[in-house]
């Protein structure tokens, strides 16, 4: 199937692992021009080169912090430089710390709604002028199934990333005049480092062994199973195509069935 990329650029936040990682790899193999970032230098640059081997893609990388606007501003006007153009924006970041409310700190309050939340606008304020030139544009953010279904001792994820669900919802009912798609995909447990990160905290404080709480968390979804990076990617993409043109405002949960709402 033709999904109507080619040659398209795509900008992936936070991309040097995980789902980030997989979502760049997926734009690159259906024929984008790509650019990366993340706070990690090496590991971005090396995750570039694999992209470069595997895909024969054109690759722009830069390290740096997405809770920095003036870092976020640099970045959008160099990949514009670079490729002449930006049509999509991924929008990502790592998640806050797993706490519960009253252990968390304002310093972790304020750095969780930097770095979940304004990022996002960050991006957004500097993407849509280009996509609005060529009245061609998606956005597309990634939270987390908190947005839908809170999480235990995920409180900072709960809420802050539900701001971006609220801003997603805005940005689709002022530019969808303009040809601009924003969405959101909300991944429910997926194996990455993060659900790595969240499984030994919760070993420390339950009792349970790591291997236990993945397979815990794996039951409570009716595929009974862990998602993969890029399935999660695979989503992203589909999202960024033609083949989704009057899909806006929307949230889109990748999670196996975990949600339970209607």
């Amino acid at each position: 199937m033709d999904l109507g990329l080619k040659n398209r650029v795509a900008l992936v936040a936070a991309s040097s692992q995980g789902i980030g990682l997989a979502t760049a790899e997926a734009f690159a193999a259906e024929g984008c021009r790509v650019a990366m970032c993340a706070r990690n230098s090496d590991r971005l640059h090396a995750a570039a080169d694999k992209i470069r081997k595997e895909q024969g893609a054109e690759v722009f990388v830069d390290a740096f912090d997405v809770s920095d606007p003036a870092a976020v501003t640099r970045f959008v006007a160099d990949v514009v430089t670079k490729f002449g153009s930006l049509d999509i924006c991924v929008t990502n970041a790592g998640g806050p710390p797993p706490k519960g409310f009253l252990a968390c700190t304002q310093e972790d309050w304020q750095r969780a709604l930097e770095l979940n939340f304004l990022s996002t606008v960050y991006f957004a304020r500097e993407v849509i002028p280009h996509m609005q030139r060529r009245r061609w544009g998606r956005i597309i953010t990634i939270t987390s199934i908190t947005t839908k279904q809170p999480v235990a001792d995920l409180v900072l994820s709960n809420a802050v990333r539900t701001a971006v669900v609220g801003l997603v919802r805005s940005l689709a009912n002022e530019f969808g005049k303009d040809g601009i798609l924003a969405n959101n995909v909300g991944p429910g447990f997926t194996a990455t480092e993060r659900l790595k990160e969240l499984a030994r905290a919760r070993a420390a404080s339950s009792g349970k062994t790591e291997q236990q709480l993945f397979d815990s968390w794996a039951a409570d979804a009716p595929l009974k199973r862990l998602g993969d990076p890029r399935e999660v990617a695979e989503t992203i993409v589909w999202l960024a195509s033609d083949r989704a043109s009057y899909l806006t405002g929307q949230t889109v949960l990748v999670d196996g069935g975990l949600y339970k709402g209607l």
